[in-house]
């Protein structure tokens, strides 16, 4: 085993009286990317959203069990959650750039956190611009609308944002879905560089994808974790039969 990054034990979560998650127990290594697979509605980004607390924004929901950042459970009382999304970052599954500069999108999080230095803004803009594989695309651009930008340079924009603040954690929600082949590529060979330096969690509807960019994969089903393992050990000789029937497309 890596180093353990993200953890969840006996985690269930609840929308109102609805169970959405049941007793889900997985560790998330460092600096690896994985994938959660399963059919709509099946709890994948309610879990996903767990992770960084985006469902406490949701009114009658709880959380029981334990989720752990570095071996602290985030649902500790009293823990900054402000902090805690600023480790773990989040890339939706549609781009949503805010209607300011190209610049500015980037600048968003680190001027919330109360960086002013003008040059220091700059540089930190141009890293994370270049930690997306968007630099080259948009250097002459900066000060333009980022609503601009044709889908896929949006969707690598958002994920400029989410590094401009540093995260130990990215947390990425069918980033690709609303993307053509080309700019799905594109995401997808940036996911592959992120991981020297982030956690990736990945929610895909896209086997393909799960199979390309994940080192693990974890299977859903009806809010509850089937299996999870190396993702060529899951797509070669999967354990479980209904993790099989799902991987070679008989229901799903």
């Amino acid at each position: 085993m890596g180093n353990i990054k993200v953890s969840s034990e006996n985690l269930d979560f609840y929308y109102s009286d609805f169970k959405a998650l049941e007793d889900i127990t997985m560790d998330f290594e460092a600096n690896k990317v994985t994938a959660l697979i399963g059919p709509s509605g099946c709890g994948k980004s309610t879990f996903l959203r767990c992770i960084n607390r985006m469902n406490d924004l949701i009114a009658g929901t709880r959380v029981d069990g334990r989720m752990t950042l570095d071996g602290e459970n985030i649902y500790a009382q009293g823990l900054d959650v402000v902090s805690l999304r600023r480790r773990i970052g989040m890339v939706f599954q549609k781009p949503n750039p805010f209607p300011k500069t190209v610049f500015e999108n980037v600048a968003y999080g680190l001027r919330v956190n109360g960086l002013k230095d003008k040059a220091l803004l700059e540089e930190r803009v141009e890293e994370s611009l270049k930690g997306a594989a968007l630099w080259d695309e948009v250097k002459d651009r900066l000060n333009t609308s980022a609503l601009g930008l044709s889908g896929g340079q949006q969707q690598r924009l958002c994920i400029a944002r989410a590094l401009a603040v540093e995260p130990e954690v990215l947390l990425m929600d069918e980033p690709a879905s609303a993307l053509d082949p080309i700019a799905t590529q594109k995401i997808e060979d940036l996911i592959h560089e992120l991981k020297k330096n982030f956690t990736i969690i990945i929610v895909t509807h896209s086997m393909q994808q799960a199979a390309r960019v994940s080192d693990k994969t974890a299977f859903f089903y009806m809010g509850r974790l089937i299996e999870v393992d190396s993702t060529k050990q899951m797509f070669t000789k999967p354990k479980n039969k209904q993790t099989e029937d799902y991987i070679t497309g008989r229901f799903g």
